[in-house]
Formats: C-alpha cells, structure tokens, sequence
C-alpha cells in the first residue's frame, strides 16, 4: 500500500473524495500523500486508485530537472515489485507513462476518485424456475 521507505511512518487508508496533497515525510527523503490536517500521516492507496489532480502533474526527473504531465488524472499503482528496497509506488497517466510518487513535485493537491474493488463479488444462487409467468400480449385489431 504504501513503499517501502514509509513504513516507519505513521499510516492510514486513502477515502474516496478527499483531497491530499504531496508532501515529503518527516525523517524521510521519500514523498507521498497526506491530508492537509494530518501532514505526518501517509495516505495509503490500493493499485487501481484513480486520481484527480488541480493541475497538470509536476515531478523531478531524477532530482535535477521539474517537468510536468499535460494529465491531470491517473491510477495509482505499483512498478518494478520484484526489486527490493525500490521505490514502487507509481501514478500511471491516460498515455501509458508512469511517474514515481516519490519524484512528485511537492505541494500538488490530489482528489481520490475512486477505489478498487478489493474482493470478488458474492456470487449469487442460480435461480431456477418452476414455472413461468404466461407471456401476455396485447391484439390489436
């Protein structure tokens, strides 16, 4: 739910409708989601969050140079999960790039969309019929 780096961090699930904003977390050089009242706690998400951002997305291209996203919608999700001790928390955008949440700029505020499903749906029982409503129809002359 939340990389690697931030687990020494306090933590909370993401709720649909609130508002985050990218921060970077105390004791940590890694960056994530917070809600304005509680800036210590990361926001966790599920891959398959769906994000709006305010504005196009700003992020560090490997901390030198700030370049922005023409996208202010995108799913949260993971890259590279295989690795250990990697950064893996990622915002997938509508043209197929991926940005590392660690490497958005900070202070862009996000609104939480959508969560994922997280379990299958009960199945319901199949319904058998023993009889059948006649089918009525109307004549008309």
């Amino acid at each position: 739910m939340c990389d690697y780096s931030l687990h020494a961090v306090a933590s909370r699930p993401a709720q649909v409708g609130e508002t985050l904003v990218t921060t970077t977390f105390r004791g940590t050089s890694t960056r994530g989601f917070a809600s304005e009242s509680e800036p210590g706690v990361a926001v966790c998400m599920l891959p398959g969050t769906e994000l709006a951002f305010t504005e196009d997305v700003k992020y560090d291209n490997r901390w030198i140079w700030t370049r922005s996203i023409n996208s202010r919608v995108g799913k949260f999700g993971k890259i590279d999960p295989h690795i250990p001790e990697r950064h893996h928390d990622a915002i997938e955008f509508p043209d197929g790039n991926y940005v590392l949440v660690t490497q958005l700029c900070e202070g862009q505020r996000v609104t939480v969309l959508q969560l994922p499903v997280t379990a299958a749906p009960i199945s319901q029982p199949e319904r058998t019929a023993t009889s059948t409503p006649a089918a009525r129809t109307l004549a008309v002359d």
